[in-house]
């Protein structure tokens, strides 16, 4: 399963309606560490089978940032039954945001 893009109007349906975890990063080009992040995640969503893998370009969906509280990017969050069940902020190796998933 590929990366999947997120917006605004797709959030609800990829994320809070989905029957299956799903990992969300917050990023944005300017932002360094998310750029170190990336590869990462995206080695995550052809990987990963039980989960989706998605992302949020901050600059692009303000209002998620915002709804979500994004204060620091790369922020992490895993979502679960619609609910925030683990959150990482900053670069980790692909092990730990594995983690977050279980």
């Amino acid at each position: 399963m590929a990366v999947i893009h997120l917006t605004k109007e797709s959030f609800q349906q990829e994320v809070l309606n989905s029957d299956i975890p799903v990992l969300v990063d917050f990023w944005a080009s300017w932002c360094g560490p998310c750029k170190m992040l990336s590869p990462i995640i995206d080695e995550m969503g052809e990987e990963v089978t039980d989960a989706k893998i998605c992302k949020v370009n901050v600059d692009e969906q303000p209002e998620l940032a915002a709804q979500y509280g994004i204060m620091t990017i790369p922020t992490v969050l895993v979502f679960k039954n619609g609910e925030i069940a683990a959150n990482s902020v900053g670069v980790k190796p692909k092990a730990a945001l594995l983690n977050l998933l279980k």
